[in-house]
């Protein structure tokens, strides 16, 4: 009896040390950033640009580049980025806007980059709202473009349920961030440790701009099914767009995204009078023939 009370014990003791070592080192495995020196100038090849710096209520600042486009602004894109690097090299993918006529805003998170403060899910959720208020300040909101790329697709649903953006772009979501890792510790308890838990389902029932979701099939991290779950949340106002082989870091490397992106930026949505269709048209059930 002993034995089986001294095991029990010390797989308690075992399990208990691995959930308070999740809790405080979460944020070593989520976040990856790089710093970047507060003299560090920004240069991209026949990209014009800006460099912002936000001081928020609690005395952090947050760093910002804007990507300006050849010709007349067609709108603006605040784009949110994944969880590694700086907007150093994610600035990269401005081009992907300035082409088709839009401004690009990115920021750098909490301790990414130029960017400080102490970092949290509220802290961040207060700054990003900050940085829209300030978008709004010099353009209306039907000019405004919400693009959320992994980790940044959290955030920028929940800057698109709190706010009318003209769309909701999402580059490789996730349900919420919980389900994630639950992916790679199955038998932790996510919910009360992830400190970070980014509910994206939830935010999305809240949203009500058009939204697309861009998705590979053959992510590995963030799986594609994921998507299709999101799709289904809110049908009426969702296209999901699929990228065949694409994974989780190279949709740009493939010329499907590029054509999706076109299709979402330069369309106008269009309104279908459904009565004119076969919406309601029900394909009968075949009759099994009888024998005499």
């Amino acid at each position: 009896m002993t034995y089986w009370v001294s095991t029990v014990l010390i797989i308690f003791s075992i399990y208990f040390a691995i959930s308070i070592a999740l809790y405080y080192l979460q944020d070593y495995m989520l976040f990856k950033p790089e710093k970047l020196p507060l003299d560090f100038q920004f240069d991209y090849e026949n990209q014009q640009t800006k460099e912002y710096n936000l001081e928020t209520r609690d005395g952090a600042i947050i760093n910002g580049l804007r990507f300006f486009p050849k010709g007349e602004s067609k709108g603006v894109v605040l784009y949110l980025k994944g969880n590694s690097k700086s907007i150093k090299g994610w600035g990269k993918f401005a081009v992907d806007f300035t082409r088709h006529g839009y401004n690009v805003l990115m920021v750098d998170y909490r301790g990414f980059g130029k960017s400080t403060g102490k970092r949290s899910q509220k802290a961040i959720k207060r700054d990003l709202q900050e940085v829209y208020n300030k978008i709004k300040e010099r353009t209306s909101e039907d000019r405004i473009i919400l693009y959320g790329r992994s980790l940044g697709s959290g955030f920028a649903t929940k800057l698109a349920s709190l706010n009318n953006p003209r769309l909701l772009i999402l580059d490789a979501p996730y349900y919420s961030l919980t389900k994630v890792t639950a992916r790679y510790a199955p038998f932790m308890p996510l919910s009360i440790l992830i400190k970070y838990p980014l509910p994206t389902y939830k935010w999305l029932k809240y949203v009500q701009c058009p939204i697309h979701i861009i998705h590979g099939t053959n992510d590995k991290l963030i799986p594609y099914k994921t998507s299709v779950k999101l799709a289904k949340i809110k049908p009426e106002l969702t296209k999901l767009h699929t990228v065949i082989g694409g994974g989780h870091k190279n949709l740009n490397n493939f010329e499907a995204y590029h054509k999706m992106l076109d299709d979402i930026l330069n369309s106008e949505p269009k309104t279908i009078d459904l009565e004119t269709t076969s919406i309601n048209v029900i394909h009968s059930a075949k009759k099994s023939k009888k024998k005499a």
